[in-house]
């Protein structure tokens, strides 16, 4: 009852050593095999080879022998082959006097590290589970130069065959879990970015071991026309199920991002992809859900769109020193349904952070949110320092936390805004006219003079004259142009209408039907998306 208790592997042997002191010996040491301790599998017990010993555990009944021997955490010396160590590999358990021991070491460094002052005998028993050699417990009796009897070495052999079992249960879940954390650690993406929108540092910290991984995850996806999507998560559950959830999740936002829906609309598709998933998940496995924030900012009007489904609300610490909550109206969390989201708009000026977080971050007030968020409001207020990176204060926001494992995964999302400089973009609105395609060729020929970028000029031109005549002569109404300027050369024509531009192969005596093509080829990617009213179509061209 009094081992395997907690699910560590080094405390598990220490509860050992702690339980054999001072019932059945004065000194006791617990050494494991180092693949152990990190959670991979030590060699069989027959023909296993030799593994690399690690002293995990040490229990004294005086005290004052600590010290004199092999400490744990110090360097651990490779044994010399001897037939008494043969013996423990196949399983025995072997009592020994002082010389004994001494002999079967042979040599003097060694016997002053692994034999101790005044020890009379020692027993060492092998900890082995399931056919695998864990490591060997060494008891050490002083002033009782009998050896052990029969009935102490069963018992011996007893509590050492029920303690390997609570090591290695303790290995096989830290094996479980370092695996959950790798895989969550490489479906999150790259932990900073920079684009034109925003610079962002991205933090994940793992629950605590037993807690079992939670499925948190963030996101920074690159949207067109230098605007960019922000995501944070929460998968209900735990484990690899929660883990795996959390990368279906992830890669469904990024494909439904690509449509550039307002934040929503996206929310309401990966609630069905929810309800879906949960489904066709065994009745017996976790329950489908998540939490989730999507968020996207746009440099060029400085506006940020934010819809929530059932998460935190997200923080903005503004350049004057300002810190507040952005009051989105939350929906249901992901696979409940029955609910529309909502989005909300707000203006974001240059330098701004959002903070984006799961409730891991409000530790050790996760299970009361509005003192946790009320804590770490004041906490960003305090950070909101100009000059201050996003890595220093993500590393304060951890360090708040200590060094403690947390019973939940822990994620957040720093994002420092950036806005397009104004010379940097153009644009114009025609009338639905045909003479409008000329007069938007020579604005755009005359911008791009004025940008230095006459080299694009020809593919340019040849872009905006397809666009602007396809607008007018199928949407009607206002057109508008937009050029902006960045590492590309990205131009956007908007029309009133809301028809879906498709890319077709026109035969040989079609008339039309080539100015998508035309489009697509004198330029590296192409595309549209819809706003409250009409659409927009956009391209983009390398500068060179």
């Amino acid at each position: 009852m009094r081992i395997g208790s907690s699910l560590e592997v080094t405390e598990t042997a220490q509860e050992l050593a702690d339980l054999l002191v001072p019932g059945l010996g004065d000194l006791v040491t617990v050494d494991l095999a180092e693949a152990v301790v990190v959670g991979d599998e030590p060699p069989r017990m027959v023909g296993g080879g030799r593994p690399h010993l690690l002293r995990s555990a040490i229990a004294s009944a005086s005290g004052a022998w600590l010290g004199k021997v092999l400490m744990p955490g110090a360097p651990y010396p490779v044994l010399p082959d001897s037939a008494q160590l043969r013996e423990i590999q196949m399983g025995e358990v072997i009592t020994m006097d002082r010389a004994s021991a001494a002999e079967a070491l042979g040599d003097g460094d060694l016997a002053e590290q692994f034999v101790p002052p005044f020890g009379d005998s020692v027993t060492v028993a092998p900890l082995i589970a399931r056919d695998l050699i864990l490591g060997t417990v060494s008891v050490w009796r002083e002033e009782q130069p009998e050896a052990f009897q029969e009935d102490e070495r069963k018992l011996l052999a007893e509590i050492v065959s029920r303690a390997a079992l609570g090591i290695d249960n303790a290995r096989r879940h830290n094996r479980e879990q370092r695996a959950a954390v790798t895989l969550q650690e490489r479906l999150l993406p790259s932990a900073t970015t920079s684009s034109a929108a925003v610079s962002t540092v991205g933090i994940y910290r793992p629950a605590g071991r037993g807690a079992g991984i939670r499925g948190d995850w963030f996101d920074v996806i690159t949207l067109p026309s230098l605007r960019v999507a922000l995501v944070i998560g929460d998968v209900v559950g735990h484990g690899l199920s929660a883990t795996a959830t959390m990368g279906r999740l992830r890669t469904a936002i990024q494909t439904l991002a690509d449509l550039e829906l307002d934040p929503a609309e996206l929310l309401a598709h990966v609630d069905e992809l929810v309800q879906r998933l949960a489904a066709e998940a065994p009745t017996d496995q976790n329950p489908v859900g998540a939490t989730c924030l999507y968020a996207i900012y746009d440099p060029l009007t400085r506006q940020c769109t934010l819809a929530s489904a059932g998460q935190l609300p997200a923080v903005a610490m503004r350049p004057g020193g300002s810190t507040e909550f952005i009051d989105v109206l939350p929906g249901p969390p992901l696979g409940v349904g029955g609910v529309h989201f909502e989005s909300k708009t707000l203006e974001l000026e240059p330098d701004s952070v959002l903070v984006l977080y799961t409730n891991g971050l409000l530790e050790p007030d996760h299970h009361d949110s509005e003192s946790g968020m009320h804590r770490l409001r004041s906490r960003l207020a305090s950070l909101n320092e100009e000059g201050r990176s996003l890595e220093a204060m993500g590393n304060s926001l951890l360090s708040d936390l200590g060094s403690k494992p947390t019973d939940d995964d822990i994620a957040f999302l720093l994002a420092r805004t950036r806005a397009v400089p104004p010379d940097s973009m153009a644009s114009w609105e025609y009338p639905a006219e045909p003479d409008s395609v000329g007069l938007a060729r020579r604005d755009i020929m005359g911008q791009l003079t004025g940008w230095g970028l006459q080299a694009q000029a020809m593919d340019t031109e040849l872009v905006i004259s397809e666009l602007v005549t396809n607008a007018i002569r199928y949407a009607g109404g206002p057109v508008g142009v937009r050029l902006i300027r960045d590492n590309v050369l990205i131009c956007e024509v908007t029309d009133s209408s809301n028809t879906q531009p498709r890319l077709i192969r026109a035969n040989a005596t079609d008339e039309g039907g080539r100015g998508l093509f035309i489009v697509a080829q004198c330029t590296t990617r192409w595309g549209s998306r819809y706003g409250l009213r009409g659409k927009t179509i956009w391209t983009e061209q390398p500068i060179t």
